[in-house]
Protein backbone atom coordinates (compact mmCIF):
# COMPACT_ATOMS: atom_id res chain seq x y z
CA UNK A 1 0.00 0.00 0.00
CA UNK A 2 2.95 2.35 0.65
CA UNK A 3 4.15 2.01 -2.95
CA UNK A 4 0.64 2.79 -4.11
CA UNK A 5 0.39 6.03 -2.14
CA UNK A 6 3.95 7.00 -3.07
CA UNK A 7 3.05 6.55 -6.75
CA UNK A 8 -0.12 8.64 -6.36
CA UNK A 9 1.75 11.38 -4.50
CA UNK A 10 3.28 12.80 -7.67
CA UNK A 11 1.22 15.10 -9.95
CA UNK A 12 2.91 13.79 -13.11
CA UNK A 13 1.99 10.22 -12.25
CA UNK A 14 -1.59 11.24 -11.49
CA UNK A 15 -1.74 12.98 -14.86
CA UNK A 16 -0.45 9.83 -16.57
CA UNK A 17 -3.28 7.89 -14.93
CA UNK A 18 -5.74 10.52 -16.21
CA UNK A 19 -4.41 9.97 -19.74
CA UNK A 20 -4.71 6.20 -19.42
CA UNK A 21 -8.26 6.48 -18.11
CA UNK A 22 -9.50 7.05 -21.67
CA UNK A 23 -7.31 4.61 -23.61
CA UNK A 24 -4.18 2.46 -23.56
CA UNK A 25 -1.11 4.36 -24.72
CA UNK A 26 2.49 3.70 -25.64
CA UNK A 27 5.29 5.18 -23.57
CA UNK A 28 6.08 7.49 -26.49
CA UNK A 29 2.47 8.70 -26.74
CA UNK A 30 2.47 9.41 -23.02
CA UNK A 31 5.82 11.22 -23.18
CA UNK A 32 4.52 13.43 -26.00
CA UNK A 33 1.95 14.86 -23.56
CA UNK A 34 4.63 16.23 -21.22
CA UNK A 35 7.48 18.70 -21.44
CA UNK A 36 9.88 16.48 -19.50
CA UNK A 37 12.41 13.97 -20.78
CA UNK A 38 11.42 10.52 -22.00
CA UNK A 39 13.67 8.86 -19.39
CA UNK A 40 11.76 10.78 -16.68
CA UNK A 41 8.45 9.54 -18.08
CA UNK A 42 9.86 6.00 -18.15
CA UNK A 43 10.77 6.37 -14.48
CA UNK A 44 7.24 7.54 -13.63
CA UNK A 45 5.74 4.65 -15.60
CA UNK A 46 8.02 2.19 -13.81
CA UNK A 47 6.90 3.47 -10.39
CA UNK A 48 3.25 3.22 -11.45
CA UNK A 49 3.88 -0.33 -12.67
CA UNK A 50 5.69 -1.31 -9.44
CA UNK A 51 2.71 0.02 -7.45
CA UNK A 52 0.41 -2.10 -9.60
CA UNK A 53 -1.48 0.93 -10.91
CA UNK A 54 -0.60 0.24 -14.53
CA UNK A 55 0.23 -2.83 -16.55
CA UNK A 56 2.42 -2.94 -19.60
CA UNK A 57 2.24 -5.18 -22.65
CA UNK A 58 4.94 -5.31 -25.31
CA UNK A 59 3.62 -5.42 -28.87
CA UNK A 60 6.42 -5.44 -31.41
CA UNK A 61 8.70 -2.53 -30.65
CA UNK A 62 6.10 -0.69 -28.56
CA UNK A 63 5.09 -1.06 -24.93
CA UNK A 64 1.44 -0.26 -24.26
CA UNK A 65 0.36 0.90 -20.81
CA UNK A 66 -3.11 0.58 -19.31
CA UNK A 67 -4.67 1.17 -15.90
CA UNK A 68 -4.94 -1.82 -13.59
CA UNK A 69 -8.47 -1.31 -12.29
CA UNK A 70 -8.16 -4.21 -9.82
CA UNK A 71 -5.67 -2.26 -7.71
CA UNK A 72 -7.86 0.85 -7.94
CA UNK A 73 -10.87 -1.17 -6.75
CA UNK A 74 -8.90 -2.61 -3.83
CA UNK A 75 -7.69 0.85 -2.83
CA UNK A 76 -11.22 2.26 -2.93
CA UNK A 77 -12.51 -0.61 -0.78
CA UNK A 78 -9.75 0.08 1.73
CA UNK A 79 -10.58 3.80 1.84
CA UNK A 80 -14.32 3.19 2.06
CA UNK A 81 -13.91 1.06 5.17
CA UNK A 82 -12.98 4.23 7.04
CA UNK A 83 -16.12 5.97 5.89
CA UNK A 84 -18.22 3.00 7.01
CA UNK A 85 -16.62 2.99 10.46
CA UNK A 86 -17.27 6.74 10.84
CA UNK A 87 -20.95 6.25 9.96
CA UNK A 88 -21.32 3.66 12.72
CA UNK A 89 -20.34 6.11 15.49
Amino acid sequence: MNALFKALNDPTRREILELLKDKDMTAGDIADQFSISKPSISHHLDLLRQAGLVVSVKEGQFIYYSINTTVMDEMLKWIMQFKSSQNNK
